[in-house]
């Protein structure tokens, strides 16, 4: 089924509003969600909603508390998100960053005890349309063993790499698993088989089962060894800015609360060549894109590339959703 952008909007709104949150900050954070399922990424917007408003519910989200700032360290900040709804923690640590870097050039945003920030590429988006680029990252429970381990002892840690392009950005969102645990769910719920292996079962065996990697919580990293060492150094990173928790740190909790976040922004209206880096962004995506493909059906394209269309596709003819998932928020 397809439902309208603005229905969308008002009606996760308005269960925020009933599940405690101010009316404006409802608006912004039933937005983000709606934002993100607009955009195509269905598993971190609508799918994921219920999700939020259970852990409302069991209180690691805390519906009034907003991000205080720690440390002042002139162009780091540090700020603790007191357990508060993350996408609006990092809302307003990515809107810090970006002003940070008007000032400065660069900015960085340290984010500590905050909970699950939903879609990342949104405050991505964001440093972009304020011509920024973007790097932005978290940890998350332990989620992923290590290369060579059986135990998962390694978060996922989604980044996100976002560069101006006029109104086509380079969006890079990913995580250090093969499939981020929102895309394991959708799989399971629809009854598909992953296209690739995507982590371990029970038996310690590489599967296409998202429901038995969801049983066991241990995802392959992407690339191997490569994924497991980016994530550990991704949570390391995290941690010294922030001055959070770590991933085996917030695997001591009963559930994934308290992460660290960090918050990037380059003002690259402030650089003396800006004109000139702009021309080249356009010019190597030009060049990627002369690429051969090796599918004919599938054209070479850039990260993000694609994401315009789907949102233009799906405000005009309305946003795919699962009538078992919108039933299901429809009635809360």
């Amino acid at each position: 089924m397809r439902i309208s952008y603005e229905e969308m909007h008002k009606e996760l709104t308005r269960i925020l509003i009933k599940h405690g949150l101010e009316r404006e900050r409802a608006v912004l954070s039933a937005r983000l969600f709606a934002d993100a399922s607009r955009d195509g990424i269905y598993s971190h917007g609508l799918n994921r909603f219920s999700a939020f408003v259970r852990a409302i519910e069991l209180g690691d989200v805390k519906v009034d508390a907003k991000p205080t700032l720690d440390a002042d360290l002139g162009v780091i900040e540090r700020w603790n998100g007191n357990r508060g709804p993350g996408n609006l923690n990092a809302y307003a640590c990515m809107q810090r960053a970006i002003a940070l870097a008007h000032e400065h050039t660069f900015g960085v945003v340290g984010l500590k005890n905050t909970n699950h920030w939903m879609r990342p590429g949104n405050y991505g988006l964001m440093a972009a349309e304020a011509g920024c680029i973007g790097i932005l990252w978290t940890n998350t429970l332990p989620n992923m063993p290590p290369w060579g381990g059986q135990d998962a002892k390694l978060g996922n840690n989604p980044i996100v790499f976002a560069i101006p392009n006029g109104e086509d950005p380079v969006l890079l969102d990913i995580a250090m698993s093969m499939f981020a645990y929102g895309k394991l769910e959708s799989y399971a719920r629809q009854g598909r088989e992953l296209p690739v292996d995507g982590g371990f079962d029970k038996e310690q065996r590489l599967t296409r089962d998202p429901a038995a990697i969801l049983e066991t919580q241990q995802a392959l990293p992407f690339g191997f060894w490569k994924g497991s060492g980016l994530a550990l150094a991704l949570d390391l990173v995290g941690a010294a800015i922030s001055g959070g928790r770590t991933t085996c740190e917030v695997g001591e909790l009963p559930r994934e609360t308290e992460v660290s976040q960090v918050f990037m922004a380059i003002d690259l209206r402030r650089m003396p060549d800006s004109e000139a880096y702009a021309k080249k962004v356009k010019t190597t995506l030009q060049d990627l894109q002369t690429a051969v493909p090796r599918d004919p059906q599938h054209p070479v394209t850039y990260p993000g590339q694609n994401m315009m269309r789907v949102r233009r596709d799906n405000l005009l003819h309305g946003i795919p959703a699962e009538e078992a998932i919108w039933n299901a928020v429809k009635e809360m």
